[in-house]
């Protein structure tokens, strides 16, 4: 089985970013805010976004199941307050997962928390619960920055974040570090600020004791690591300098990296300096790269093409890569998937 660990839903109906546009609007004005129920999406509509896009492409390139989130840039926890940002998880939950409804063999949830800033990540517990008991997610999604760029908020090492993570091994989910769109000029979303924020969340692993405090707490850091696997023997010489325990010791047991990585040499790179225990099959497809590669003919985010080009797998270990570590790493998935006899 292939499984894409990192799926959004960047082509949700029109109606929702509407919708969203109008309460934004709302903050201001609250006579504008608009109601939940004004939402109208119909299951027609969600079909139709689905069969036309993400479910189209899995077929062609050759995957089978998504673990699915809603749109990373659109959580925008800076905006608003916590009720704004609490509304509006809500509404993309559920969105999500009446889509592993209608397609239950091919999408499964992963849930979008109401962070803001400022604001203790425990008011988010509910709505993790709700995702998992009621929805069935197998992961969520984590922000370390719901400033939008600007990075108010204290290191994922931080006891702020504690309340969360005492819910995430609860549930034993792992949580996708994942943030959001940068309301800071000097950071382009996709091309900068994601990648700095999956270099920064290990970086801030790699200086705590964050995983003698939570032994089993998981993080799946995406696009591929950031600068991390570039940079592989600067992070292991600084946590020498820091007298930490080697990184596969310190932090391996814990994070773990996908495969959001755009071309073949760096999916080469990921596969030659990663141990495979530790690299997740994904491709977030319809998202920050939908372009066609002029130097292959392919699209950018075909990252199943790249997999199977590397010299540095073998059979076994491509079926870790695209199924067996997905099993282990979300174990909610994997309780659901034998359910199905699967």
């Amino acid at each position: 089985m292939i499984i894409d660990i990192h799926g959004h839903y960047t082509t949700a109906p029109k109606a929702l970013e509407e919708w969203r546009n109008r309460q934004i609007a709302g903050i201001k004005d609250p006579s504008a805010m608009p109601r939940v129920s004004e939402l109208k999406i119909s299951d027609d509509e969600l079909r139709e976004t689905i069969e036309s896009n993400q479910l189209r492409l899995m077929k062609e390139r050759g995957s089978d199941l998504t673990l699915f989130s809603p749109r990373a840039s659109f959580m925008a926890h800076h905006i608003g307050d916590f009720n704004v940002s609490a509304t509006w998880a809500a509404i993309c939950n559920e969105l999500c997962y009446r889509v592993s409804q209608l397609f239950p063999d091919n999408f499964i949830g992963a849930a979008m928390l109401p962070q803001s800033p400022g604001v203790d990540p425990a008011t988010c517990i509910p709505e993790l619960v709700k995702c998992v008991e009621e929805y069935g997610n197998v992961g969520i999604n984590l922000n370390p920055d719901p400033s939008g760029g600007h990075w108010t908020s204290p290191p994922l090492s931080d006891r702020h974040w504690y309340p969360l993570y005492e819910k995430m091994v609860e549930y034993d989910i792992p949580a996708m570090v994942h943030v959001s769109t940068s309301c800071n000029c000097a950071f382009h979303t996709t091309g900068a600020h994601y990648l700095n924020a999956d270099t920064t969340a290990f970086m801030q692993c790699l200086t705590s004791d964050l995983f003698k405090d939570f032994p089993t707490l998981r993080f799946v850091i995406p696009h591929g690591g950031g600068a991390v696997p570039y940079h592989w023997g600067r992070f292991r010489g600084l946590a020498q300098e820091l007298k930490k325990p080697l990184l596969k010791d310190h932090l391996l047991g814990n994070i773990f990296f996908d495969t959001c990585v755009y071309h073949q040499p760096g999916i080469d790179l990921l596969t030659k300096v990663i141990p495979v225990d530790n690299i997740l099959f994904a491709s977030e497809m319809i998202g920050a790269v939908r372009g066609i590669d002029p130097e292959t003919g392919h699209y950018y985010d075909d990252t199943k093409r790249y997999i199977e080009g590397t010299l540095n797998l073998s059979a076994e270990e491509r079926f870790k890569v695209y199924e067996g570590n997905a099993r282990r790493v979300y174990p909610r998935l994997d309780a659901a998937l034998k359910a199905k006899g699967l």
